[in-house]
């Protein structure tokens, strides 16, 4: 499982909008702080600031926005693979990759 079974439809006016919005959060002192810890939310690595990207946490290309509480910090590497999944997609995709999570459920088999 991937990004790539995600369907998005995204609204061009809406991540214009958004991508402004996080252009300005990114000039913030509050963001300046959040960098300055230099740690990735995702994988817990002390990558330093300037490896750090913003992340959407709701991707806005599905509707996030661009505030405090829908952005951390994110390694290069974590925000690629996590590109525009949701945080319960994003888990999915860990579980199908560990191999605890079954791709062959029928549902049937409950009834």
């Amino acid at each position: 499982m991937d990004a790539n079974w995600v369907d998005v439809d995204k609204d061009p006016q809406h991540v214009a909008r958004e991508r402004e919005r996080a252009r300005e959060l990114r000039k913030s002192p509050w963001w300046q702080s959040v960098l300055e810890k230099g740690v990735c939310h995702y994988c817990g690595k002390h990558v330093g600031k300037d490896a750090l990207t913003m992340d959407h946490v709701i991707p806005v290309a599905r509707g996030g926005k661009s505030v405090k509480s829908n952005v951390v910090p994110s390694c290069k590497a974590c925000n690629s693979t996590k590109s525009c999944l949701t945080p319960a997609e994003q888990i999915l995709n860990q579980l199908e990759e560990s191999g605890e999570l079954s791709t062959d459920f029928d549902p049937e088999d409950y009834i």
